[in-house]
C-alpha cells in the first residue's frame, strides 16, 4: 500500500478503501446493536400524537416513556427473615429463577453492613467464599471487626459479570437494594464497586468518597463507597487508598 498524503486522496480512493473492507466483510460496528456504517442516512421524522376517546396514542417517533418496574410487588417482606425467604425463592427477580441464589449472611443491626454488587464465580451457599472473600476476611481483622458482626449482601442473587448498575437501577434493583438495606439496619454502610453506586440512589460519575450517607424511607446510616474487591486484587495501590478512607470515616483507628 502507498504512503500517498490522506489530503490528495481521491474520491475514488475512498470508494476503493470502503470497497476493500465490505470484501473482507468488515462492514458493521458490533456494539450492543450492529449498525450499519454503509448505510445511507435516514432523517427521522416527528409524527403527532393522535387521541381516541380518552387514549392518546403515541407514534413510534415518539415512545411513551418506559414504566418503572417494582420487584418487590404489593407485598414487600416485612423483615430480614421474610427477605431472605423471599430472595431465594420469588420467580420474578430473575430471568434463571431461584435455582443457584446465592443469599446474604448476618445478623440484623450489624455493626457493619458490607455491600457488593454480585456473588463471586463459584459461590453457592457462601456469598464471597472465593479470593474477594479471603481479601474482605484480611480487611475486616485488620478493622478488628468480628465477621459475625458483619452483615454481608449482593445487589444481585447471583454472578453477573459486567452488571450496569444504572440499567439494573432502571429494572427495579434500586428499590430492592434500599429495602434490603433498611431492613438490615445496620450501624455503618461499607459498598464496594463503584457500579453499584446508581442501586443507592447516586449518580455512577460521582466520586465515592463524595457519598457520606445513605437515606431511605426516614432510615439513615453512614456510608462508604470503595472500589470493588476485584479492582483492589488488581491494583494493590487502592487497597492502601481504602485504608486512609476507612481511617478518616471511622476516626483515628478502626474501633
Amino acid at each position: 500500500m502507498s504512503n500517498a498524503d490522506p489530503l490528495t486522496l481521491t474520491a475514488r480512493d475512498f470508494a476503493a478503501a470502503i470497497e476493500w473492507w465490505r470484501d473482507a466483510g468488515v462492514d458493521c460496528d458490533f456494539a450492543d446493536d450492529a449498525t450499519d456504517w454503509l448505510a445511507e442516512p435516514v432523517q427521522a421524522e416527528t409524527a403527532p400524537q393522535t387521541t381516541t376517546g380518552a387514549k392518546t396514542v403515541h407514534s413510534p417517533a415518539e415512545a411513551p416513556p418506559p414504566q418503572k418496574i417494582d420487584l418487590l410487588g404489593p407485598n414487600p417482606p416485612a423483615d430480614l427473615s421474610a427477605f431472605h425467604e423471599w430472595w431465594l425463592s420469588e420467580p420474578a427477580l430473575d430471568a434463571i429463577g431461584p435455582r443457584g441464589r446465592v443469599p446474604p449472611r448476618g445478623p440484623a443491626g450489624a455493626r457493619l453492613m458490607v455491600l457488593v454488587m454480585d456473588p463471586e464465580q463459584g459461590d453457592t451457599e457462601r456469598l464471597l467464599s472465593q479470593a474477594q472473600g479471603q481479601l474482605l476476611s484480611r480487611i475486616l481483622s485488620a478493622m478488628g471487626i468480628a465477621e459475625d458482626q458483619v452483615y454481608l449482601a449482593s445487589a444481585l442473587p447471583r454472578h453477573t459479570p459486567m452488571a450496569d448498575g444504572a440499567a439494573l437501577a432502571a429494572q427495579g434493583f434500586s428499590k430492592l437494594l434500599q429495602h434490603h438495606i433498611r431492613l438490615a439496619a445496620p450501624q455503618r454502610l461499607l459498598a464496594f464497586g463503584t457500579n453499584i453506586l446508581p442501586l443507592l440512589g447516586h449518580d455512577a460519575a460521582q466520586e465515592p468518597a463524595s457519598l457520606q450517607n445513605f437515606n431511605h424511607e426516614g432510615f439513615s446510616v453512614p456510608l462508604m463507597a470503595s472500589e470493588g474487591l476485584d479492582a483492589m486484587m488488581a491494583m494493590p495501590l487502592l487497597k492502601a487508598r481504602f485504608w486512609h478512607r476507612w481511617l478518616e470515616w471511622t476516626g483515628s483507628n478502626a474501633q
